[in-house]
């Protein structure tokens, strides 16, 4: 069975134009809602993420909507834990692609990092 985990150098999530997510007023609340425009530059990039080194300047104190786990999930898509990973697995693949491309490096890695 596949596992899904966070590879480093990608950082796809961090792409967080909501021009790309139409649906955010779906799931966020509104203090939510600002909190994540709030972190959104004029890029489309988080403000946090640093481009040269691929990763989140502030992992540790990340907001909760950030996080990968099953409450964060099962309150922004109303998934139990147990679809948490199956349902990570496939929300990666699709941010991956759509920030890097299908046959980027990236997918390479993510797709080997939780192959069965």
């Amino acid at each position: 069975m596949a596992h899904w985990q966070c590879i480093q150098n990608c950082g796809a999530c961090c792409q967080l134009d909501p021009a790309d997510r139409p649906d955010l007023e779906q799931y966020l609340a509104p203090p939510d809602l600002a909190h994540y425009l709030s972190l959104v530059g004029d890029d489309g990039w988080c403000i946090h993420f640093d481009r040269d080194r691929r990763r989140c300047q502030i992992y540790v104190d990340r907001p909760w909507f950030c996080r990968v786990q099953a409450d964060s999930f099962g309150a922004l898509y109303g998934i139990t834990p147990e679809e948490l990973n199956d349902f990570a697995i496939d929300c990666c693949q699709q941010q991956i692609k759509g920030v890097h491309g299908a046959d980027s490096p990236e997918m390479a890695a993510f797709q080997a990092a939780v192959a069965p």
